[in-house]
């Protein structure tokens, strides 16, 4: 009876060390879990940046259509292109875009265009439209378009 009692009290320091190990591995999955939450943090934030840069070039798409000083009849020479910035106070105070404008050629109108094709001449154009957002993301829009002439 003796040695079922001395056996009973060695096992005691078991218990101990169970949930010590228990302990520690909740610990070890808090951090892998802290750390797998911050990263998707980063992530998020990262996309977010990035889509705000990418507005910001569609934005300077839709001010060079709106400004047709840029693609007109002064910028009608291919080796020196017309470059553009965003006006103050266009976007937020995070982004801003730049960019040029570059005529590239005339030709005749597209196929389906509407336009007869012995009578109007096609101005062909290129477009680059750099946009900038937070924490130096930067995204580029490149385009062609031509515009409409005798």
């Amino acid at each position: 009876m003796l040695r079922i009692i001395r056996a009973m009290d060695n096992s005691m320091g078991s218990v101990l060390v169970i949930a010590l190990l228990i302990l520690a591995l909740l610990t070890i999955t808090g951090i892998v879990v802290a750390k797998m939450t911050m990263n998707e943090i980063r992530a998020s934030s990262n996309i977010a940046n990035h889509k705000m840069a990418f507005y910001a070039a569609e934005s300077a798409r839709n001010y060079v259509a709106q400004r047709p000083d840029l693609y007109g009849p002064d910028n009608m020479d291919p080796s020196s292109p017309v470059n553009f910035e965003s006006p103050s106070g266009a976007l937020g105070p995070p982004q801003s875009f730049d960019g040029y404008v570059q005529y590239i050629g005339v030709g005749r109108m597209p196929r389906g265009s509407g336009f007869e094709v012995g009578s109007f001449k096609a101005y062909k154009y290129k477009m680059r439209c750099n946009g900038y957002g937070p924490s130096g993301a930067n995204s580029r829009v490149e385009t062609g378009f031509y515009r409409v002439g005798y």
